[in-house]
């Protein structure tokens, strides 16, 4: 790559401090292992038909396939189960295991046999599957900024998705959150860019490891392309709009705030990177031909393929029906006439090289073949895409001649196993950020009060992306132990635990230990207008305290929260985040097992007019990169 293509990038993140990466030749290309079957592939897309190549870039998700049979008929190149599409037998890793081979051997009779990628989103653990691990979410591991922890993280999760026959994980998210209002703020680790390029590489070699063709590797895909982080925030019919929204800047700022993740996770060997919802300057990143083609694929180098994310073509179109042509606006005001086969037209063409979608599956196979042979869509551009989904799938062993759909049996064995959960715990411990401190307390106290909605719940305690797409309060989590039950096993028998969710009959305690915070969420879902805690919580604190004994306030929470007079009520004040399933990390730090060492990732404002990030020159409540300890 021509080091003038790329001016800026090296001192940028020179001045970011990220010394290891900077130099522009490690930016070069994605490496060599990628491209190595290319004669192969070619060889092979000579065989193929047009109808053949459209398959290979289809990916439907699970439950909207009508018959599974059509995995076979049109050749699928992909099945994705999106969030909540679990098999139809079970939510168990046998139950995962036994629907992903089904498809897999389905693939498998095509008339080549080129078996498809199962793709899952697995974003803090496997965190669809009952019994598995779940890690804290990426804002608390930012908060470890342990590259090596992460890396370690990485690797037990693309081990627990392979214990259910799944090659390709839809992580990790490196967005660069600027507006926390942002539902999806808690899937980036910081809206420092150097740091999210520090972890996003360990999570890619995490991930996929030295060799992508072993069992315990998993495909990456870098998420979501590009400056997903940076939307604005507005009012739409009187609710806050930021997930999907379009980032309103110069190429200067996203060059030097958003881009700096992909170069790097592209030289680390990311196989697949996401193309975001969301757009740049009013444009939709899913149909945005230089930043797809001429930055990410011919300026970095990447020889991977882009896969969309979830129908996000359709948004090239005001609407969905593409039986009648749709009329929108473009940025110059005038009306332009669209369809879905128009959609696909755009998105192919701008670099698209795998749709992910729902139902849509044969009218999207049809519209390109119907492009392809109008010549609106060039045959080049379907072999590019081909070529670069089949890459991705030598490199993981897929074509191999004595490739199997079975799993490994010491996967099964240490799915969801004590010493993976040994790793979450230690996650929880170095992503916790003390913000006050009286602590810790002693295990052998006389009577501690536990109050909160969050102090038993673990769907609270995992947020969103956990079984469900959205989690959910009460959810049942196998395997995981809440903070309340941590915090029991974690005293001896002479000290004494009361509880209520309201904060009340604490009096006569030693201390108060209030779990309170934001219920689950995930994407649009999450944003919010207000960050404050809600009235219940407030009244759960405003009751331990009267109580007249000493407060510890433990949050989980997505993003800082606006604490106001919180501040003054509480003895000592923890950010945990979204922990997981292991609480027990938790009651480490609150006891001394551990002293604190988590840094905030993102300022914590005083108030809503400090958001977004860098909007006032005022000084934070607390300031990136605070975080003190015993």
């Amino acid at each position: 790559m021509p080091t003038s293509l790329f001016p800026s990038l090296n001192r940028t993140l020179t001045a970011l401090g990220v010394t290891a990466l900077c130099s522009l030749s490690s930016f070069a290309a994605s490496p060599s292992w990628l491209t190595a079957h290319d004669a192969e592939i070619k060889a092979l897309l000579a065989k193929m038909t047009l109808e053949e190549k459209a398959g290979q870039m289809t990916q439907p998700n699970y439950k909207d396939i009508r018959d599974l049979a059509d995995i076979k008929k049109y050749g699928f190149g992909s099945v994705l189960s999106g969030g909540s599409s679990d098999p139809k037998t079970g939510n168990g890793q046998k139950d995962w295991e036994q629907m992903v081979r089904e498809c897999m051997e389905l693939s498998r009779q095509t008339r080549l046999g080129i078996p498809m990628i199962y793709g899952v989103d697995a974003v803090h653990g496997h965190n669809n599957v009952h019994g598995a691990v779940i890690f804290p979410h990426n804002i608390g591991l930012g908060a470890t900024r342990n590259p090596a922890l992460i890396q370690k993280i990485s690797e037990i999760t693309a081990k627990e998705t392979r214990a259910t026959g799944i090659h390709w994980i839809f992580a990790p998210c490196v967005a660069v959150p600027r507006d926390i209002r942002w539902g999806r703020t808690y899937e980036g680790y910081s809206e420092d860019p150097a740091l999210v390029t520090q972890l996003g590489v360990a999570a890619v070699r995490g991930l996929q490891g030295a060799d992508l063709t072993g069992p315990h590797a998993a495909i990456a895909s870098v998420k979501h392309a590009i400056a997903d982080g940076g939307t604005q925030f507005v009012l739409k019919a009187g609710k806050p709009a930021i997930d999907q929204g379009d980032a309103v800047m110069d190429e200067a700022t996203l060059r030097s705030i958003h881009l700096p993740p992909y170069p790097a996770t592209i030289d680390a060997g990311a196989g697949t990177i996401m193309v975001s919802f969301s757009s740049w300057n009013g444009v939709k990143l899913s149909g945005h031909k230089y930043l797809l083609t001429d930055v990410i694929k011919k300026e970095l180098g990447f020889e991977g393929f882009l896969i969309s994310d979830y129908n996000a073509i359709d948004q090239l179109v005001p609407a969905t029906d593409s039986t009648q042509p749709l009329e929108s606006n473009n940025a110059s005001g005038q009306v332009v006439t669209r369809n879905y086969k128009q959609c696909v037209e755009i998105a192919i063409n701008a670099g698209m090289d795998m749709v992910m979608l729902t139902k849509r599956y044969e009218e999207f196979i049809r519209s390109l073949v119907e492009l392809v042979n109008e010549g609106r869509v060039p045959m080049s551009r379907v072999d590019d895409a081909v070529t670069r989904i089949l890459r991705v799938k030598y490199a993981a062993g897929l074509m191999k001649k004595d490739f199997s759909t079975q799993v490994d049996a010491k996967l099964e064995k240490e799915f969801g196993s004590e010493e993976h959960r040994a790793v979450a715990r230690q996650a929880v411990r170095e992503s916790l950020v003390l913000l006050n401190k009286v602590l810790p307390l002693s295990s052998s106290t006389k009577r501690i009060h536990v109050a909160g909605r969050g102090a038993d719940d673990l769907g609270m305690q995992c947020g969103g992306w956990t079984i469900d797409w959205q989690g959910k309060l009460g959810a049942d989590i196998p395997g995981g132990t809440t903070i309340l039950a941590a915090l029991r096993k974690a005293v001896g028998s002479s000290t004494e635990v009361t509880v209520s969710r309201d904060g009340t009959g604490a009096a006569g305690a030693s201390v108060a230990v209030v779990v309170v915070g934001e219920p689950p969420y995930a994407e649009s879902k999450g944003d919010r207008a207000e960050l404050s805690l809600d009235k219940d919580d407030l009244a759960t604190i405003a009751n331990a305290k009267a109580s007249g004994v000493p407060v510890v306030l433990v949050l989980l929470t997505g993003r800082p929260m606006i604490l106001g007079d919180v501040v003054d009520q509480c003895d000592a004040i923890v950010a945990a985040w979204l922990p997981g399933t292991e609480g027990a990390g938790v009651t480490d730090i609150l006891f001394g097992k551990a002293s604190p060492t988590g840094k905030l990732s993102f300022t914590w404002p005083r108030s809503m007019e400090q958001i977004p990030v860098g909007t006032s020159k005022e000084a934070p409540l607390y300031p990136l990169g605070f975080g003190l300890t015993y």
